[in-house]
């Protein structure tokens, strides 16, 4: 009897229980979900308005002096020490001496030289006298002229055939012209600067034994500096010589005034470009430096310039119509490093400043003309 009393009261209990979470659930389902709150982006936004742009083509490269020179040895000599230090940095104005060699022992050859030069036409002038009196005086007025010490004159100009025949046959023209090829190598063995520069290389110090052949320094002119550039052979026709060139350095701290001084008249098969050189002048410039170049090249009509990050890979760009974000086609004119120069963009679009992360075609957006967020 007590079994069945409990099995009663177990029975309504789950009844109840089950009623009780009939009505839990029909109230949860009748309550209203709850509504989340929808997200609209602010997007900074640009009206276009066509104009001239122009189009400035960067480039970069080291500096190399205009104006330098190899110096090498042409005779072998013992180096002298001169009134300057042949070292690195050291300046020379034009017409100083770079470098002397001893030449005590060719210098004994070339008077021998000219000694015997002198000899031949000593030893004629009685025949001059007798057979050649019309010539005789300028070949005597060549002798007082004559001096050791000094550079051998030019032999006076043979007036007829018979006079060449007399004197080429004494032998004087060979030994003359003998002694002028003396003279010249003779004159290598002192090295003059051919303008005012510096040193910035050198390879031997005083009393080192110098060799024919044997590259001693390098030598320039620090005041001009050249820049090769690379551009592209699509501005070949637009790059022309004498055209304004600015110069900075990687750190945008200092600008420099260049000029386009040649173009090359062949483009690199590889790399399909075309090689300018910039002149640039300025105390600050050191050779080697690293500078960057900003070419126009010319002008785009009707056009503007805008981030290449909000180019798309279709050739399209974002637009807002309507608080939506659309897409529209454009036609790229140039590509730089940042920007990218657009055509056929209707005056009076509203377009993006910047990038949009995750931005698609039918983006509610609300369209700012300033960054509230700086």
């Amino acid at each position: 009897m007590t079994r069945k009393i409990i099995l009663s009261i177990l029975g309504v209990a789950l009844i109840i229980g089950a009623f009780l979470f009939a009505n839990y659930l029909i109230d949860n389902k009748n309550k209203p979900k709850p509504v989340v709150p929808k997200v609209v982006k602010t997007v900074l936004v640009d009206t276009v308005k066509n104009t001239t742009v122009p189009v400035v083509i960067s480039a970069n490269g080291n500096l190399t002096a205009k104006e330098r020179v190899e110096l090498y040895s042409e005779v072998q000599g013992v180096f002298k020490s001169g009134t300057k230090l042949f070292k690195p940095g050291q300046k020379f104005n034009r017409g100083e001496t770079l470098i002397r060699l001893d030449a005590s022992e060719y210098y004994a050859s070339v008077q021998s030289a000219k000694s015997d030069l002198y000899n031949s036409i000593a030893a004629i002038m009685p025949d001059l006298r007798l057979d050649f009196t019309a010539m005789y005086p300028k070949w005597q007025a060549y002798l007082n002229s004559f001096d050791l010490n000094k550079s051998t004159p030019q032999l006076p100009e043979m007036s007829d055939e018979k006079e060449n025949y007399f004197i080429t046959g004494r032998g004087i023209v060979s030994a003359y012209y003998n002694v002028k090829n003396l003279e010249q190598r003779l004159a290598k063995y002192r090295i003059i600067a051919p303008f005012t520069g510096i040193l910035t290389e050198t390879l031997v110090t005083e009393g080192t034994l110098v060799r024919s052949g044997q590259k001693l320094g390098e030598f320039i002119n620090p005041s001009v500096y050249e820049m090769q550039v690379a551009v592209s052979k699509s501005y070949a026709e637009v790059i022309k010589e004498g055209a304004k060139v600015e110069l900075s350095n990687l750190e945008k701290t200092k600008t420099y005034q260049g000029t386009v001084a040649r173009v090359n008249g062949s483009i690199d098969a590889t790399t399909q470009t075309i090689t300018a050189f910039v002149d640039v002048e300025h105390k600050d410039l050191k050779e080697g430096m690293y500078l960057e170049a900003s070419l126009d090249a010319e002008k785009v009509e009707d056009a503007i310039e805008i981030d290449r990050n909000l180019l798309l890979d279709s050739q399209e760009i974002y637009v807002v119509k309507d608080s939506l974000l659309d897409v529209i086609p454009v036609k790229p004119a140039h590509f730089s490093d940042r920007t990218v120069v657009l055509k056929d963009v209707p005056n009076g679009t509203v377009i993006l400043r910047k990038p949009v992360p995750g931005a698609y075609a039918g983006m509610q957006v609300k369209a700012a003309t300033t960054d509230t967020t700086e």
